[in-house]
């Protein structure tokens, strides 16, 4: 089996340990637990800091570090399976479990529970914290920083609507390989609406053309909301029948733009669509609904 470089940890000098008999490698290692510390950090093809941008780490997340290079690097592995090189100064031993993800566009981490205090960062959609307590109706992390308190919801709870999720985007600049509100591409958009709606979702858009069921014939009369559409190297989320909201190039953000217009548009630099799919939201829908709403200033600890 030809496993996909992008997802396998595997160098001629070093590789996983759970890929020892499959690679061939100098050294196989077990790697490291870490958490990402800082606010996003870039995962880079190689390490050096300007290198190819393939994607971004957020606040919080686990990944498994194989190398701690001497120049500030680390080879990595994110949670979603991506490899590559995150600045070894993002990554910690992991703290306390998160307890609650930042469910609002973006968020600033301040010094204090006060608005008028500095802020520490600018915290993306997607990152998750440990929150202590609140004050002031701001929470108190385990790191000692404080967000407003309705900007969060319970690390568990899941969105009920992941093309509402896209929609906040809008206007948020293109980026290739990034994840966050500062910067985002068209992958990158699908994945961080899905995984905010408890839905699964690799990084980038040929492996996302695996997702859900095939719409045999692409008609965008047919569409219906949270239709996938792809073409080579691209991907955009239907809203409904009319429209679709993706990040791209042409308009250099995010943007919602008619369908009919977006086809011939890209048609015309000579790329077709080449792929729709549709996802099973109906279940998810459902348990969402008979759970926790994350639009609700969220249960925190006292």
């Amino acid at each position: 089996m030809t496993r996909d470089p992008r997802l396998t940890p595997a160098r001629p000098d070093l590789a996983a340990r759970f890929l020892e008999g499959e690679v061939l490698a100098a050294r196989f290692v077990d790697g490291t637990a870490r958490e990402v510390i800082e606010a996003q950090a870039p995962l880079r093809r190689a390490p050096t800091p300007d290198a190819p941008l393939d994607s971004e780490a957020l606040l919080g997340e686990r990944v498994t570090v194989f190398e701690d290079g001497d120049e500030g690097w680390s080879w990595a592995s994110l949670a979603d399976g991506y490899v590559g090189y995150l600045p070894s100064n993002a990554l910690a031993p992991p703290g306390p479990a998160p307890t609650h993800r930042v469910a609002a566009l973006r968020t600033f981490l301040f010094s204090g529970p006060s608005i008028k205090v500095a802020p520490i960062a600018a915290l993306s959609l997607g990152c998750t914290v440990t929150v202590r307590r609140i004050e002031a109706s701001f929470a108190l992390l385990a790191n000692g920083g404080f967000v407003f308190a309705p900007h969060l919801a319970p690390v568990e709870s899941t969105e009920p609507d992941f093309v509402a999720v896209a929609e906040k985007f809008v206007g948020t600049p293109y980026l290739w390989g990034g994840k966050t509100s500062l910067g985002i591409d068209c992958s990158g958009l699908v994945q961080t609406a899905l995984v905010a709606a408890g839905i699964a979702c690799p990084r980038d858009s040929d492996m996302q053309a695996a997702l859900g069921a095939p719409v045999e014939s692409f008609d965008p009369t047919r569409l219906v909301r949270g239709d996938l559409v792809f073409w080579k190297g691209h991907v955009a989320i239907v809203r409904d029948e009319r429209t679709i909201v993706h990040a791209n190039a042409h308009h250099m953000a995010v943007a919602i733009e008619e369908t009919a217009a977006a086809v011939r548009r890209i048609g015309d630099l000579g790329s077709d669509v080449v792929a729709v799919r549709r996802l099973d939201l109906t279940s998810r829908n459902a348990e969402t609904a008979a759970g926790s709403r994350p639009d609700q200033t969220p249960s925190l600890p006292a």
